[in-house]
């Protein structure tokens, strides 16, 4: 019998999941509600994902192989970062304006800091960040006017568009914001509870990911159950968010449907690289997010504010890992021992 000892370093417990898979695997879960927003924004909603996504990946092969770095296109990537970007946009944006976008999700938000699991941002929400402040004019005129969308053309969403038309609001939460800070007065019909069902199941206003609450919890739910994702950041970041708009004096369960809070919670506060490590620190990441995301929509401009919580609160994990460290193997057990010597 050989026995020889093998030594080698660490890690000594290998998986074969790998970043190609998990890639994979998000994707899998947005591909729902993305063929869902094609069919209701149809082809200018297509040609804005075609853009992003083809601007990520020209970012991604441009930075790698200017730096001489194997190129990493296959590990499917650069592909989630155009894909979640395209999802963050308005449907009637210009497909050049998705395309910088892209370019500047894997130049400026990952490659510029070292490539993939060097990242101190979300990729997808700076290259959102950066086609928000440089063309705020097309972004705001990018959002479907018209409720008349494919499947969505119901009595329901042309109340609602009507009312959404009165307050000159872009989107549900937008015309919300408005009512809320007293700029104009609810016209008849818009209340959150009429919006429940159309932000569930066909939303034809907001971003390209905003068509279906529905769908999103779904991806959720299947990227949790195989592990994916740490239920822990969604689950604190939207329960925050539901429980001080309600102390607030608004409605949770719209402020929780409307706008971009479930495809930033589910799929973007839960980047591995840009998330802090620890449990106790992804709760304490969660809470964070659902403070500033209250703040900004309350507070600001700003009728969103998601983009930028996330932003900011990745700019924090450094500090929130530095300090919530996870348990290291064996300390409980050296504790004992000390207290019983």
């Amino acid at each position: 019998m050989d026995n020889n000892l093998i030594v080698s370093t660490s890690p000594h417990i290998r998986d074969p999941i790998n970043t190609r898979r998990i890639m994979c695997q998000v994707i899998a879960a947005l591909a729902p509600v993305t063929i869902y927003a094609l069919v209701i924004h149809g082809l200018p909603a297509l040609w804005v994902l075609l853009a992003s996504i083809a601007g990520a990946l020209l970012g991604e092969f441009v930075m790698e192989k200017g730096r001489r770095m194997p190129v990493t296109l296959d590990d499917c990537s650069a592909l989630l970062t155009g894909l979640l970007l395209a999802l963050t946009l308005p449907p009637l944006l210009p497909w050049w304006i998705a395309g910088v976008g892209g370019l500047m999700a894997t130049i400026l938000g990952k490659q510029i800091f070292g490539g993939i699991g060097h990242n101190l941002f979300n990729p997808a929400l700076v290259g959102r960040a950066v086609v928000f402040v440089s063309w705020p004019a097309y972004f705001a005129a990018g959002y479907a006017k018209s409720a008349a969308i494919g499947i969505a053309n119901t009595a329901t969403h042309k109340s609602i568009e009507a009312a959404v038309d009165i307050v000159n609001g872009a989107s549900p939460l937008a015309a919300m914001k408005t009512i809320y800070d007293g700029a104009a007065k609810a016209p008849q019909g818009l209340f959150g509870s009429s919006y429940y069902r159309p932000l569930l199941f066909s939303n034809p206003w907001g971003c390209l990911g905003e068509v279906s609450a529905i769908l999103l919890v779904l991806g959720g739910v299947y990227l949790v159950v195989t592990r994916v994702i740490d239920w822990r950041i969604p689950v604190v970041y939207l329960g925050t968010v539901v429980c001080l708009t309600a102390v607030s004096g608004r409605d949770p369960l719209f402020y929780t449907l409307a706008g971009g809070l479930l495809i930033g919670a589910i799929f973007m506060a839960t980047d591995y690289t840009t998330s802090p490590l620890a449990r106790r620190g992804k709760i304490v990441y969660g809470v964070g997010l659902g403070v500033v995301t209250w703040l900004l929509r309350g507070w600001s401009n700003n009728p969103e504010g998601v983009m930028f919580a996330i932003l900011f609160m990745n700019a924090l994990v450094p500090l929130i890992d530095r300090y919530i460290l996870p348990r290291r193997y064996g300390q409980v057990k050296k504790a004992e021992e000390v207290a019983q010597a």
